[in-house]
C-alpha cells in the first residue's frame, strides 16, 4: 500500500469481532490502534466475572470462512486445532415407560459439522496474531468516553482499574481507585473507526450522536444461568458424547451442554423468569425435583444435587437482548460490527459467526469501491470512496442482520419443544432426502443453510419460505388425493352395494 492510501483505524473493543477487524486492516497497510475497556483478554483473571467457567461457542462455516481471509498464516490452523467437532445435536428426555433415553439428530446429511470452541482461547489466538504485527498497537483498560465523528476525533479514558465485569452486570470497579487517583483522560485522531464493542456499544452510543439511527432493543422473558459438567472420577473422560451439542427440551424451558477440550461441558439453563424465581425459593428437594422432572438425566446423573444447587446459586441470573438497528455507519468515519450492530440471542449459535462474517463482508466491500487502490485514474478521494463503501455496507448487512436476528428467536421454539415434533422430523426427512437425490434442486435445510453456508442470511429466509410453501402444497395435493381416491374409492362401494340390491331384487 502507498503511503497516500494508508489510513489510521482506530478499533473499539477487542474481542473476537475487533480483533478480526483490525487484522483486516491491517493486512491492508492501514496503522491500526485496538482500544479495549478491560485488562488484556489473555490473561485468565480478565474473563468476566459472570462467567464462572469457560465460554463455549458454536463456530461454524461463516466464522472459519471469515478469519480463513484474515492473512494470518497459520491463524486457522491454530484456532480449529482447539475445536471440538459437533455432528448433531443430542436429545435427552424420558420415556412414557419412565426410561431416560437420548436421540442423536445431524445437523446434516452430508455429514457436515459445527465446532465447539473456547471463546477465550479464540481470543487469544487473534490478539497473538495482531501482537505479532508492526503497524498495530494494543491499549488495554481504556474506556472511550466520546467521539466527533465530524473532526473525527475520538477520547478515552485510561482506567487505573482493569474491568472485568460482564457489561450486562457491572461493578463498582470502572470507577476510579479514588477522587484523587482519577483516570487519565487521551484524545485521539484516526481516519476510521470501527466499533466492535458488544450489545452495550459505547461506539453506537456515541454514533447515535451523528447519525439518524433507528433502533430497537428488546430483552426476550428468559433468563440464563451457566452450569458445569466435570469429566469422569474415574477416568476423566468425558461424562457424555463429546461430539454433540446435548439438549434437554422442556417446552418453554431447556438445557443444554456443549463439550470443552478439558473433557468437561459448559452447561446453560434457558428458562422464564417466573421459573428462575421458584428455582430460588424452593427447597432443596424440590429444587433437584424440578431438574429431575424437566431434564431427566441431568441429575444426579451428570450433577450431583449439591453442585447443581451451589451453581445455581453462586452464578449470575442474566438476560437475552434482542438489538437492531440502522444505519450502521456515519459518513465516512465510523462503522459499528458485531453485537454493537446487531445482538441477538444465542439458539442459533451465529452471534459470533454473523459478527466475524461482518468483517468479512466489510472489508469485501471496501476493497470492491477501490479504498485501497492508489491510482490518478481514480475520480474520487479515499475518503469519499470510503464513505461509498459503508453506504453499501449498511445497504446489504441490514437486512441479513434483521433475518438472522428472527431466525434466532424462532430457533429457540424449535430447540426446546420442535425437536421432538414429528412435523418438525418429517420436515427435516423431506429437505434432506431431496437434496441428496435431486442436488439440482437446490434443497437444503435451513439450519444446512446457515451453518455450513455463506449464502446471506435474508436470503435464507427467502429460500426457506418459498420451500415451506411447496412442502405445504405437495401436502395439500396428497391430501386431495387422497380424499379423491377415498371417495372414488367409496363411491365404488356404494354402486356396489347398489347393484347388488338390485341384482336381489331383479335377479339375474
Amino acid at each position: 500500500m502507498s503511503r497516500s492510501t494508508k489510513q489510521k483505524v482506530i478499533v473499539v473493543g477487542a474481542g473476537p469481532v475487533g480483533a478480526l477487524a483490525a487484522l483486516y486492516a491491517a493486512g491492508r497497510g492501514d496503522q491500526v490502534e485496538v482500544y479495549e475497556l478491560r485488562d488484556d483478554l489473555r490473561d485468565p483473571s480478565t474473563t468476566p466475572l459472570n462467567f464462572t467457567k469457560s465460554i463455549n461457542l458454536a463456530l461454524s462455516e461463516r466464522g472459519i470462512n471469515s478469519m480463513k481471509h484474515a492473512n494470518c498464516d497459520g491463524l486457522l490452523d491454530a484456532v480449529l486445532d482447539e475445536t471440538i467437532p459437533m455432528y448433531g445435536r443430542m436429545i435427552h428426555g424420558r420415556d412414557q415407560g419412565g426410561n431416560l433415553y437420548q436421540e442423536s439428530q445431524a445437523y446434516d446429511a452430508q455429514g457436515r459439522y459445527i465446532r465447539a470452541v473456547d471463546r477465550a482461547a479464540l481470543n487469544k489466538r487473534l490478539l497473538d496474531c495482531l501482537e505479532q504485527m508492526t503497524n498495530v498497537a494494543l491499549h488495554f483498560n481504556h474506556k472511550l468516553t466520546g467521539a466527533d465523528f465530524r473532526s473525527n476525533t475520538a477520547w478515552f479514558e485510561q482506567k487505573t482499574l482493569p474491568k472485568k465485569d460482564h457489561a450486562q452486570n457491572p461493578t463498582d470497579n470502572a470507577s476510579p481507585q479514588s477522587e484523587h487517583d482519577r483516570a487519565r483522560e487521551i484524545a485521539v485522531d484516526f481516519d476510521f473507526l470501527i466499533g466492535a464493542d458488544g450489545a452495550h456499544s459505547a461506539a453506537r452510543y456515541h454514533l447515535m450522536k451523528y447519525a439518524r439511527l433507528s433502533y430497537q432493543q428488546e430483552y426476550i422473558d428468559t433468563l440464563w444461568c451457566e452450569f458445569h459438567i466435570s469429566p469422569k472420577a474415574s477416568d476423566s473422560s468425558y461424562m457424555i458424547s463429546p461430539n454433540h451439542l446435548h439438549i434437554w427440551p422442556g417446552g418453554s424451558l431447556m438445557f443444554i451442554a456443549i463439550p470443552s477440550l478439558d473433557k468437561s461441558f459448559t452447561c446453560t439453563l434457558f428458562a422464564p423468569a417466573s421459573y428462575f424465581m421458584s428455582l430460588s425459593t424452593s427447597s432443596p428437594e424440590d429444587f433437584v425435583s424440578s431438574f429431575s422432572n424437566n431434564f431427566p438425566g441431568v441429575c444426579p446423573h451428570l450433577i450431583s444435587p449439591e453442585e447443581l444447587q451451589a451453581q445455581f446459586t453462586q452464578n449470575p441470573h442474566l438476560p437475552l437482548i434482542s438489538i437492531k438497528c440502522t444505519p450502521y455507519h456515519f459518513r465516512s468515519s465510523v462503522v459499528i460490527l458485531g453485537d454493537a450492530a446487531h445482538a441477538m440471542v444465542p439458539f442459533y449459535g451465529q452471534g459470533m459467526n454473523a459478527g466475524l462474517e461482518d468483517v468479512r463482508i466489510l472489508f469485501d466491500t471496501l476493497d470492491s469501491h477501490d479504498v485501497y487502490k492508489d491510482s490518478p485514474r481514480l475520480a474520487t478521494s479515499q475518503k469519499d470512496r470510503r464513505e461509498g463503501a459503508l453506504n453499501a455496507y449498511t445497504a446489504q448487512r441490514t437486512p441479513d442482520a434483521a433475518a438472522i436476528n428472527d431466525l434466532a428467536l424462532r430457533n429457540y421454539e424449535e430447540m426446546r419443544s420442535g425437536v421432538t415434533s414429528p412435523l418438525y422430523r418429517m420436515r427435516k426427512w423431506l429437505e434432506e432426502t431431496v437434496n441428496l437425490h435431486l442436488p439440482a434442486l437446490g434443497w437444503r435445510t435451513q439450519y444446512s443453510r446457515v451453518s455450513f453456508e455463506n449464502q446471506r442470511y435474508s436470503d435464507v429466509e427467502r429460500a426457506v419460505a418459498r420451500q415451506g410453501k411447496i412442502i405445504l402444497s405437495a401436502l395439500g395435493l396428497g391430501l386431495l388425493g387422497l380424499s379423491g381416491l377415498m371417495a372414488n374409492i367409496f363411491l365404488k362401494r356404494n354402486t356396489l352395494r347398489s347393484l347388488t340390491r338390485l341384482t336381489n331384487r331383479f335377479g339375474t
